[in-house]
């Protein structure tokens, strides 16, 4: 192919913003504002720093804080010099960001203090000695704004050849089959995934999206890289904090923003008085008392929201908005992406009958970061096996059964069970757990443990709260906990179903009442 020919990179792109939309807002966090052609010059700094710590293609820089505009920086300087930029989930436990930061063996991480400071730290003295370490909220001569330095002297210096179809964002996934893998993004992806979604949910060059959903999640770098593309604004605050959220969006006049239910519950009790102008917010219609405070979201997207995806295909795979009236629930497949559903043989079943999603197309990863053996597995045949169950109707619409594995799910997080037993099982008064999920009308679902206590032994349902949180990830912890002397079996395996309807579990991903 020659270079004519060659596909756009997301640093690509970014120079083209800068050239073609010179006065528009690329990025806003707090009093920082910079519009696409500063916003291209410090990437050129920034791509210029990992050249001088000999970041090139395929290598690795890791994010360890919490939402900024540094993130997308550092996605699209990691972009320019050809290598794969990471944000890593910052709510997990040390031990678990310790196997991030082993894992990826980055030769660049960028870490925060505030707030996150003993746990990044409790993380670095558990883990090997990794690349360079650099503090993005200081100003001190070790800090982020030092370690950017001049650009790099000559164009013919900036960047390299930096192949469309390479990896540049890492997404790790929930903890299936014990822990968790890092999806390799590629820019065709992430550029195709931002022109598909942002033309469903009607983005364009006009939008200020709200960044307050956490970053390490494809349901929020969905709409982030949507806005980039269209070359609209992205506006960051460091987490959820709703009245935060209601004077960002007041000043901003954000268009857009990541919220999911206990976020509109706190924004509407901030703004109860009315004290704050979100009309500017576009959203699908609410309550009564949440319509009357935002303005009216028109888009495909917003009446009919959701679909089927995964992190693996840089989310949505099919969309519900493409099928309105059908018989499917989730939709059908985005026009970049081409589903199968198949036996256990892989052999594509008929109309009606359920079977395992695959999918190919531009939106699909490259594979999983150091998985050769998953990867060869997942992708075999020249298909991304999801390991979720769907069924496809006989009008061609797609229903997502649930996945071939249990997953529960907590408001925005996949929680997959065997990740939490296997925790709870390390408990020396803990014999055998099993966990399933129980209807949670706030979180949709909530973690709950059945635990078989070791002879001689005495655990509290507190004890085993408390060696979650310390183990695991907060979100992740059993909110409640039963004791029986014994699980029930189908031949060698634990009974799920049953201990679901013995325990009160249900309201399962996909509408099921019972698990996988």
């Amino acid at each position: 192919m020659s270079t004519a020919q060659a596909g756009l990179t997301l640093g690509g792109l970014l120079r083209e913003h800068a050239r073609s939309r010179p006065q528009r807002l690329a990025a806003v966090d707090g009093a920082l504002r910079f519009t696409y052609p500063e916003l291209d010059a410090r990437v050129d700094r920034l791509a210029g720093a990992l050249g001088r710590e000999a970041v090139g293609p395929g290598d690795r820089v890791l994010w360890l804080g919490q939402n900024s505009f540094r993130v997308l920086e550092l996605l699209l300087a990691s972009a320019r010099v050809g290598a794969m930029f990471c944000p890593a989930n910052w709510r997990q436990s040390p031990e678990e960001l310790a196997f991030v930061i082993d894992d990826l063996d980055a030769k660049v991480v960028v870490w925060q203090e505030a707030e996150i400071g003993d746990g990044v730290a409790a993380a670095r003295g558990l883990a090997r000695d990794a690349g360079r370490w650099v503090r993005h909220d200081t100003d001190a001569v070790d800090g982020y704004e030092h370690f950017l330095g001049p650009a790099w002297s000559a164009v013919s210096e900036r960047e390299p050849a930096v192949d469309p179809a390479s990896a540049v964002l890492l997404i790790y996934t929930a903890a299936f089959a014990g822990r968790p893998n890092a999806a390799m993004l590629s820019h065709t992806a992430c550029l195709s995934q931002g022109i598909v979604y942002g033309g469903f949910t009607g983005t364009t060059a006009d939008d200020v999206y709200l960044n307050s959903g956490p970053m390490f999640h494809l349901g929020t770098l969905m709409h982030t890289l949507a806005t980039f593309v269209a070359g609209g604004t992205n506006v960051f605050v460091p987490r959820v904090d709703a009245e935060l959220l209601c004077r960002t969006i007041e000043a901003e006049r954000c268009t857009g923003a990541f919220l999911v239910g206990p976020m509109f519950d706190q924004i509407l009790d901030v703004n109860a008085g009315g004290a704050y102008d979100l009309s500017s917010l576009r959203s699908a219609p609410g309550r009564p008392a949440w319509d009357a405070m935002v303005g009216p979201d028109t888009s495909a997207w917003a009446a009919s929201p959701g679909g089927y995806g995964q992190t693996e295909a840089v989310g949505m795979m099919t969309f519900n908005c493409l099928a309105v009236g059908a018989a499917g629930t989730h939709g059908r497949p985005s026009p970049l992406v081409e589903l199968r559903i198949v036996d256990d043989d892989d052999r594509e079943v008929p109309a009606g009958e359920v079977g395992e999603i695959t999918a190919r197309g531009c939106t699909v990863m490259n594979g999983y970061w150091n998985r050769s053996d998953e990867n060869a597995f997942r992708q075999r045949g020249g298909w991304h096996h999801t390991n979720d169950l769907g069924r496809r109707e006989t009008d061609g619409s797609i229903s997502f059964v649930g996945p071939k594995t249990r997953m529960i799910k907590s408001a925005a997080e996949n929680i997959y069970p065997a990740e939490v037993e296997a925790c709870i099982a390390r408990h020396p008064a803990v014999a055998e757990c099993a966990v399933i999920g129980v209807p949670d009308d706030t979180w949709v679902q909530s973690v709950k443990a059945i635990v078989v206590v070791r002879a001689g032994h005495t655990v509290s349902a507190d004890d085993v709260i408390e060696h979650c949180r310390a183990n695991i990830a907060s979100y992740k912890k059993p909110r409640l906990v039963e004791f029986v002397d014994a699980l029930p079996r189908s031949g060698f395996f634990v009974d799920y179903d049953t201990l679901d309807a013995r325990h009160g579990g249900g309201n399962y991903p996909g509408g099921r009442t019972r698990s996988a």
